[in-house]
């Protein structure tokens, strides 16, 4: 649980997140794979999900509040979408948003994900691998018939059916080829090998 000790994170991995009262095989239920593409980016990347107040940073925030605002018929949903990265975004929609109530929802968001959240990383150096592994692992716990999200899960209010159906909070690499019974088994021996 948060916070995290990123003294014994390593620079380049995967991430696993797991979710208080979800479970599956006998234990929290995993609801998030995910990784970093630039060199030296791991500890950077989780802290943009759970330290950075910014959702248009982390796709992970964005539809959390997503589930929030649509879980309380929020009309301020429409404005949460706008990315407002670019500049020109910034500039089209800075006074049609109210950043009062945006920054609410962040510092719900942060309160949820603090409260809720466990995290294990398995230390990945090549980005070919972390990729392959990240879309491998994805899959497989996707297609995991007992890998399912409770009734009470946030993610049900989410406006993005593949988040609702997956169980997971991501919309990337769901229904790629998952890992083989070897493949898998090589895997896990190898990550509880670094425990």
């Amino acid at each position: 649980m948060y916070p995290f000790d990123f003294t014994v994170m390593p620079q380049n991995g995967i991430y696993i997140l797991f979710e208080k009262n979800e479970l599956a095989h006998g234990g929290d239920r995993i609801v998030r794979i995910g990784t970093h593409t630039g060199d030296n980016q791991l500890q950077s990347r989780i802290k943009q999900h759970f330290i950075k107040e910014n959702k248009d940073r982390s796709i992970f925030r964005k539809n959390i509040g997503r589930c929030i605002l649509n879980k309380s018929k929020s009309p301020f949903l429409e404005y949460w979408n706008k990315d407002l990265t670019a500049r020109k975004n910034k500039e089209k929609y800075q006074l049609l948003i109210d950043f009062d109530i945006q920054n609410k929802i962040e510092k719900q968001i942060s309160e949820y994900m603090k409260e809720s959240f466990s995290l294990v990383f398995i230390e990945v150096d090549s980005k070919l691998d972390r990729l392959r592994l990240e879309s491998k692992s994805i899959s497989t716990v996707c297609q995991c018939s007992q890998c399912i999200p409770s009734s009470q899960w946030l993610g049900n209010y989410s406006p993005l059916t593949k988040i609702r159906d997956s169980g997971l909070w991501q919309v990337q690499e769901l229904y790629k080829v998952p890992f083989s019974n070897d493949e898998l088994t090589g895997f896990v021996r190898e990550f509880t090998s670094k425990i």
